[in-house]
């Protein structure tokens, strides 16, 4: 029980460090230090203010708890059994720990979308995700900005991922390391993809934080976190994407960005 204790509490802290790191250096470059020079990527002009970023750190603190006992409780040794976790490094090719990490991205984003949606029932939507969503403006700090139920749910893809393919703890790690990287960014405030974005195949799969932040400001369309599949298969995402997209893109690079930018062929409605 001790070493329980002691492994969840490692855990915390590492998720806590992790949160207050990758979303704090962001914040402070682009709401504290830059925000003059960075004006052209913003996405909305509207500035968020501190009452809110003190409501996302203090939510966020709350699911950091949430997600550490959800990990600590997939190390539980009676629990192995029902897990593929495995200990040894070398049980799998050391490049199998790259391929997990996609894997579980790929689970990940097909679980988040359909929870998504679920929580935005209307008999769910007022007791779960409007905590959230009362980050209309969201800022970095909005990444674990969750209530209670919405943090367990979250937290419920490890439980999944797990019982799906072989995952050692280092690649659970990187997995979530990379999940909370990629949240940040949706929740950013900023648009920072390149220009060459717009112009590749991959904008066509990727999400951008301009795609999540039109959510944030819409409240409905573009339930994916990491990919525009889901949103575009089911006639999701927001039709005023692309165009919203591009209006940023134009803001940034000028109007040259919209001549070279190629037409999406399959935009939904």
């Amino acid at each position: 029980m001790e070493n329980i204790f002691s492994t969840a509490i490692s855990i915390l802290n590492n998720t806590v460090i992790r949160y207050f790191l990758l979303a704090g250096i962001p914040f402070i470059l682009f709401y504290l230090l830059l925000p003059d020079r960075l004006k052209r990527f913003k996405i909305q002009p509207k500035a968020a203010i501190k009452k809110d970023w003190l409501r996302e750190i203090w939510y966020s603190m709350q699911s950091s708890l949430v997600f550490t006992a959800i990990t600590a409780v997939l190390l539980v040794p009676p629990l192995h059994p029902y897990t593929l976790m495995y200990d040894h490094i070398h049980d799998y090719p050391v490049w199998y720990i790259g391929v997990g990490v996609v894997v579980s991205l790929v689970i990940h984003d097909t679980y988040f979308y359909w929870m998504h949606r679920l929580l935005h029932h209307p008999r769910l939507f007022k007791y779960t995700h409007l905590v959230h969503h009362k980050s209309t403006n969201p800022s970095p700090w909005a990444s674990y900005s969750f209530h209670l139920l919405e943090a367990i749910a979250e937290g419920g893809v490890l439980l999944i991922v797990v019982m799906v393919i072989p995952m050692h703890l280092i690649t659970l790690l990187s997995f979530t390391f990379t999940s909370f990287f990629i949240n940040v960014y949706g929740h950013l405030g900023y648009e920072i993809a390149p220009a060459a974005l717009r112009r590749s195949w991959l904008f066509e799969i990727f999400n951008t934080s301009v795609h999540h932040n039109l959510h944030h400001s819409k409240f409905k369309g573009n339930y994916g976190l990491y990919f525009r599949i889901w949103d575009r298969a089911m006639g999701t995402e927001h039709p005023d994407y692309v165009k919203e997209y591009d209006r940023i893109q134009e803001q940034r690079f000028g109007k040259q960005h919209r001549k070279k930018a190629s037409p999406n062929p399959v935009a939904q409605t």
